[in-house]
Formats: C-alpha cells, structure tokens, sequence
C-alpha cells in the first residue's frame, strides 16, 4: 500500500507540474501564447515581455504555488501514507519535471525557475529563502534573469548540504538543479554572446 501511495503522489505531483500557468493566464488574458515569441518559454520572465505586468505576476506565483503545493500536500500526508524521504524528493522532482515536460501542452514546458523555488521553499523555509536571496542579488545587480537562475541553481544543492545531512531529498535538488542548468543551454549562449535579453526588456 505505501508503495502503491507513493506512485500515486509522485504521478499527482507530475500533474499539478504540468498545469503551465504562462499559457493558462495567457490565453485567459487575451495574450499570445508565449511559447510564440521572445524566447518562446512559458514563463514568466517571456510573459513580461507583453508588457502586461498582471499577467507576468499571476505566472510567476502560479507557477512558484505549483511547486510548492505540490510538496507540501505530499508532507502533510507523509504520516498518514508512510511517506519517506524517498518519496518526498520523488514528488518535488516530479513537480519540477512536470513544468518542465507538461503533458497537459504537448510537453513544452518552461525552465522550471519559479517551480523549482515553490519547491524549494516547501522543502525546507530556509532552503528556499536561501536560493531566492541569490536569485534576487545576481538580478539585481546583472539584470539577466537567466544568470540569476543560474548561480541560484549552483548554490542550491550547497545550501541544503550546508543546512541539512546528504540524504535523497539533497540528490533530488542537485538533479533539479541541472536540469534547470540544462534548460538554461540557449540563455549560457547568449550570454557569453552578449545577446541575452534583459529584465522587462519587451519582445522585439
């Protein structure tokens, strides 16, 4: 029974991931399916491209809750269901991979920046606030939402090695975090280019 329960909460947490929330409130905004222009990557970054800062707001959040909703009803069950730290890495990590490869849009998902965050911050407060704050000190300073993401991947596996033991939960945001990295494969190119757009910066 708990492993047959721990199936059924990695397959919901892949499912909420899937939910992309870039072309939910997109369509039901009246904007163009972000997939379609700028870097063509349903998040929110390329929805601030519009202009349209509601829309990018709603992303953003919707896509962080996601992630976070995802693990935190996988915790709350744990006694219950006999969940281990097993399963809960399992379901953060489908959470991500949902966003990233979502069934419900043909599987063209996003970089995985604001679910990875939900999730980090269902994993532990501490954890999740660690990474944010890096995010947000490259972003500020660079304004390339992607370099942010990236040094926010790097340090993320770190923060929870420096806060926490190794342990399976550790392995599966070392393993979000280059996938994150992985995603990021254009962004490093253009960067290094000097061709990556900047924060707010609208869709030519």
């Amino acid at each position: 029974m708990n492993a047959l329960s721990s199936v059924l909460a990695v397959v919901a947490a892949y499912l909420i991931g899937s939910i992309s929330f870039a072309v939910v409130v997109s369509r039901a905004m009246g904007l163009a399916d972000p997939r379609s222009y700028g870097s063509k990557n349903p998040g929110a970054t390329n929805v601030l491209r519009t202009g349209n800062k509601t829309a990018a707001a709603l992303t953003l959040v919707g896509d962080a809750l996601k992630g976070l909703v995802a693990v935190l009803l996988a915790k709350a069950l744990a006694a219950r269901f006999g969940f281990g730290d097993g399963t809960i890495a399992l379901v953060a990590l489908a959470a991500f991979v949902g966003h990233l490869f979502p069934v419900f849009h043909r599987f063209q998902g996003g970089k995985g920046v604001a679910t990875a965050a939900g999730v980090l911050l269902a994993l532990h407060p501490l954890l999740g606030l660690g990474t944010l704050a890096t995010w947000l000190l490259i972003a500020f300073f660079f304004r390339y939402s992607s370099l942010a993401a990236l040094v926010a991947a790097v340090f993320a596996p770190l923060w929870y090695l420096f806060l926490f033991q190794p342990d399976p939960i550790a392995a599966a945001v070392a393993v979000m975090s280059v996938l994150l990295i992985w995603r990021h494969g254009a962004n490093i190119q253009n960067l290094l280019a000097g061709k990556e757009s900047r924060i707010g910066q609208k869709k030519r």
